[in-house]
């Protein structure tokens, strides 16, 4: 299937160059990889407020997953990125998505995939769903979710 995946995916980006389109693409066929049913990309809270890339289960856990493409390493971490208020836009759209999909709140986590050019890293765990005391403003907290990496290819 990589053969065919590839021929799409240059199809597609040839006319769009929609990198993060992209990089939601990779991250998708990562997560599928290991075991991840997808049952949303891309979703929207009907009143607004944020965009989770990916809503997937693994092994009975809800799953949501905010996906940061790079072309390349250069500038800046993909993670980096995720910053308090993005934290908390997300932690609002899981929020209305465990309510609207009676899910266990308790059975739900965020993880981070971090695609920089052809390699895939994968922060599992990476904020709590609840809140806690923020970094200070302008201090772009650690994210401590565990770091799986892999070459895509």
């Amino acid at each position: 299937m990589a053969p065919l995946y590839s021929l799409a995916d240059r199809l597609r980006y040839r006319c769009h160059g929609n990198n993060g389109r992209r990089g939601e693409d990779i991250a998708h066929r990562y997560l599928r990889k290991w075991g991840y049913v997808v049952a949303a990309r891309n979703w929207r809270p009907p009143q607004g407020g944020g965009e989770i890339d990916l809503v997937a289960w693994e092994q009975g856990k809800l799953v949501f997953v905010e996906v940061k493409f790079r072309v390349s390493g250069q500038w800046s971490a993909p993670e980096r990125a995720v910053d308090n208020d993005k934290i908390q836009t997300l932690r609002r759209a899981a929020r209305d998505y465990i309510r609207r999909a009676a899910a266990e709140q308790a059975e739900a986590r965020f993880d981070v995939v971090c695609v920089t050019g052809s390699v895939v890293e994968h922060l599992r765990d990476a904020f709590p769903l609840l809140s806690e005391p923020h970094a200070p403003v302008g201090q772009v907290p650690d994210l401590p979710g565990a770091r799986l990496s892999t070459k895509n290819r």
